[in-house]
C-alpha cells in the first residue's frame, strides 16, 4: 500500500529526496506531467476531460518531510550529538533505532543508563543535550568514516498493519498518508483537472509551499494532512482534538489560518451527499500549509483536510484506513463539485 511504501523512506525537512523520486516514480507510471522547483517542491499537472488550461485554478497539496534530527557533533568516544529538525515529543527519542545519512547507516539514541541517574534525573524527561546516537563506533575517526556533521537522521521504523488490517502504524504518517493520498487523487478523472503539489520543508516553517503557492498562483487551495487524534485514556472527551474512526477532519481554524468559509461549507455538503462521516478538528493550535497558501499573491481560498492519526511527531504513529479513504474520496469530490457548482 502507498501509505506504508512512503512511510518506510526517510525524509527529514530538507531532505526529501528519498520520498521526491518515490513519488515522481509513480507520476511517470501515470503518464501525469511533472517537474521540480530550485526548493525541491514536486508538482503534478492532472489534466481534466474539459476546461483544459485551467489546472492551475486548483491546488491541492501534502507535505513530504517528516520531523527528525540532523548530526551536530562527533564526540572523541564516537558518539554522535544531534539537532532536532522539526517538533519532535524529546520524550519519545530514548533508544530508539535511526538511520544516518543517504547510506542509512544504522545507530541507536542513547543516554545515561537509569541505574546510573541520579533520583531526580529520572523523574525528568531527558534533554537532547543529554542524549546522543551510537553507531558503535569505537573513536571519533571510527564514526567519521561512516557519518558527518550535517547528515540528516530518521527513526528506523517498518509500517505495518494493526488490528486485522484497520490500522496503519508507522512513522511519518505525518504527513505521508496526506501524500498517499494525493497520489489516490491524481489517479482518478475529473472533468476539470487540477495542479497537485508535493511540498518541502512544512516542518521547520512552511517554506516549500510558499514557493508552490506563488508559482502556481491558485484561485482555490485544499491542503491534504494528518492531525492529531488526541483520544486517549488520560484525556477528558471534550479535549480530544479529533478523534480515530469518526472520518476525516475539517479544519476551522488553526494556528497559521482561518479556513476559507466557502471551501469548508463546501467540504461539509461535499461529505453529506457522499454520505461520509466527517469531524471538525477542535485544537486550533499548530500550523499547516494553508496558512501561507492563504496569504500568496492577492489571497487563496484555502482550507485543510486531515486524517486523524495518534502519536505524531514520534517515532510511530497510528492511524485507521477507513478515515483516510474517507479523506480521498471527499477530496475528489470537493474538486469535481468546483467544476460544476464554482465557489462563491
Amino acid at each position: 500500500m502507498l501509505i506504508k511504501e512512503l512511510s518506510d523512506l526517510p525524509g527529514v525537512s530538507g531532505d526529501e529526496k528519498k520520498v521526491r523520486d518515490y513519488i515522481r516514480e509513480q507520476l511517470e507510471q501515470e503518464k501525469i506531467e511533472h517537474f521540480t522547483d530550485s526548493m525541491g517542491n514536486l508538482y503534478a499537472v492532472k489534466k481534466g476531460r474539459k476546461n483544459s488550461g485551467r489546472e492551475h485554478q486548483i491546488m491541492l497539496t501534502a507535505h513530504m518531510d517528516e520531523v527528525g534530527l540532523m548530526l551536530a557533533s562527533v564526540e572523541k568516544s564516537g558518539h554522535l550529538r544531534f539537532y532536532t529538525v522539526g517538533g519532535i515529543n524529546e520524550w519519545s527519542l530514548v533508544s530508539r533505532p535511526v538511520i544516518i545519512g543517504r547510506d542509512e547507516v544504522p545507530g541507536v539514541i542513547g543516554a545515561k543508563a537509569v541505574h546510573l541517574q541520579k533520583p531526580e534525573e529520572r523523574r525528568k524527561a531527558l534533554q537532547v543535550d543529554q542524549l546522543y546516537i551510537d553507531i558503535g563506533a569505537r573513536s571519533k575517526e571510527d564514526a567519521e568514516k561512516k557519518v558527518k556533521v550535517g547528515d540528516y537522521v530518521s527513526f528506523d521504523v517498518q509500517a505495518g498493519s494493526m488490528a486485522q488490517g484497520r490500522m496503519i502504524s508507522g512513522k511519518a504518517l505525518d504527513n505521508r498518508a496526506g501524500c498517499a493520498a494525493l497520489l489516490e487523487l491524481l489517479q482518478k478523472e475529473y472533468e476539470q483537472g487540477f495542479t497537485a503539489v508535493f511540498t518541502v520543508q512544512e516542518e521547520v516553517g512552511l517554506r516549500g509551499a510558499r514557493v508552490a503557492a506563488y508559482r502556481v498562483n491558485p484561485e482555490i487551495a485544499l491542503v491534504l494532512e494528518t492531525t492529531t487524534a488526541s483520544d486517549l485514556p488520560e484525556l477528558k472527551e471534550k479535549d480530544f482534538a479529533t478523534t480515530m474512526g469518526k472520518g476525516p477532519a475539517f479544519t476551522i481554524r488553526d494556528g497559521s489560518v482561518v479556513s476559507h468559509p466557502r471551501v469548508l461549507e463546501r467540504l461539509i455538503q461535499t461529505a453529506e451527499e457522499q454520505n461520509r462521516p466527517y469531524q471538525f478538528r477542535q485544537y486550533a493550535g499548530s500550523f499547516t500549509d494553508a496558512g501561507i497558501i492563504s496569504q500568496s499573491r492577492a489571497g487563496v481560498k484555502a482550507g485543510v483536510i486531515s486524517t486523524p492519526c495518534r502519536y505524531i511527531h514520534t517515532s510511530a504513529s497510528l492511524l485507521d484506513k477507513k478515515d483516510w479513504e474517507h479523506l480521498v474520496e471527499i477530496a475528489a469530490g470537493f474538486v469535481g463539485s468546483v467544476h460544476e457548482k464554482g465557489l462563491e
